[in-house]
């Protein structure tokens, strides 16, 4: 299966202005032509794949990438960095798993993993013709889930899971993650609910199953009387999610209430700094909070906040602010790219009695990266 992505900024490389193939790669030291020259520089010249980027063909090496045996450039890292945990809607991820780019992706079949993997990056790295080949394939297992490690110049990396981890530890100064898990160390979900139910949201990306035991969420829609014992008896927790109530509601709390009970409650039922189970956090503002307010939650929360939009034809519907510690929040290519006046959106929203949508409709994709940690159920 495949699908077409987005347009993305992309940097150094060239593309076919009919079939938005990456066909020249342009450095410093010059343009080159992607599509034999890393198979000729490693066969015929003898070059060792390591001295190569095999994102785009520079010699301009950065570092190693930490997928596959291979260099990486500068702006090839700093890509790499904001999309690998950036997801579509449809469960997968939003580039490709080499090179974090591509126009046309390939899917794997398999039920645990969403990689997803560009026709030139295959054409190029393993072999001519391999992107038609995978396409007339049925059932595809990607270069992740295969047992073989090495496809032509393609060769997966021994405990990638933890050079990735290093990788973001190493060369991002605002990017953290946890090392991803393997699908048979992943655990069903525990989620934490205030304020807004996002057990639709959560069901319908595949982390609730219908079984006991598939994956759990405990709801709150008040938690004046909660006490750290009783969040310690319900939990442990894997996801602490809360909201403010969408703006033109009612709600029976000043707006700032929401957010410090969020974040006490927060802090019973994180782990210990110094533990490495994945835990994750969110909190969304739907534009009731006042600006006082939200700069507050930045310094409570120790991360600055993130402004998602949505759009209809020109016209700005929604929008809201969100502090969490999920990687693709943090994306340059999550945020929004419009000078939005937030407290005019909500005065325009009650306005026109367009009542704004439940958080968790604009947010639910930054649930997605959590499949590197949990077990889904569909």
């Amino acid at each position: 299966m495949d699908k077409q992505t987005d347009d993305k900024q992309e940097g150094t490389i060239i593309f076919d202005a009919v079939s938005f193939s990456k066909i020249f790669v342009a450095h410093e030291t010059g343009v080159y032509l992607l599509g034999d020259f890393i198979a000729h520089e490693v066969n015929e010249n003898q070059r060792c794949i390591e001295e190569i980027c095999i994102c785009c063909g520079s010699f301009q090496i950065h570092t190693q990438h930490p997928l596959f045996h291979g260099g990486i450039c500068t702006p090839c890292t700093e890509n790499f960095l904001e999309t690998f945990f950036l997801y579509d809607e449809d469960g997968f991820q939003a580039f490709c798993t080499i090179c974090c780019s591509g126009k046309t992706l390939l899917m794997c079949d398999d039920p645990t993993c969403n990689r997803c993997y560009c026709l030139e990056c295959l054409d190029v790295l393993v072999s001519p013709g391999t992107a038609e080949k995978v396409k007339a394939t049925n059932t595809w297992l990607c270069f992740m889930c295969l047992p073989l490690s090495s496809h032509g110049l393609l060769k997966r990396k021994k405990r990638w899971r933890v050079k990735l981890k290093c990788f973001y530890d190493q060369e991002s100064n605002h990017l953290e993650i946890y090392q991803p898990l393997s699908a048979w160390e992943r655990k069903p979900i525990n989620v934490l609910s205030l304020f807004d139910n996002i057990t639709t949201e959560m069901k319908n990306l595949g982390f609730l199953g219908s079984s006991l035991g598939d994956g759990r969420l405990t709801y709150l829609d008040d938690v004046t009387n909660v006490l750290r014992t009783d969040v310690k008896e319900w939990g442990p927790f894997d996801f602490i999610f809360g909201s403010t109530p969408p703006v033109g509601n009612s709600y029976e709390h000043p707006p700032a209430w929401y957010f410090y009970q969020y974040h006490r409650i927060l802090q019973y039922g994180k782990p210990r700094e110094s533990s490495q189970r994945p835990f994750f956090w969110m909190f969304v503002d739907n534009l009731v909070l006042e600006k006082e307010d939200r700069e507050t939650a930045s310094r409570f929360f120790q991360t600055e906040a993130v402004t998602i939009h949505r759009k209809h034809a020109e016209t700005v519907q929604n929008a809201v602010i969100l502090w969490s510690n999920i990687p693709s929040v943090k994306s340059k290519y999550s945020l929004s790219d419009l000078d939005l006046d937030l407290d005019l959106l909500a005065k325009d929203i009650l306005k026109t009695r367009l009542l704004s949508q439940q958080p968790a409709t604009l947010v639910r994709k930054f649930f997605l990266p959590l499949r590197e940690y949990f077990k889904c159920f569909s």
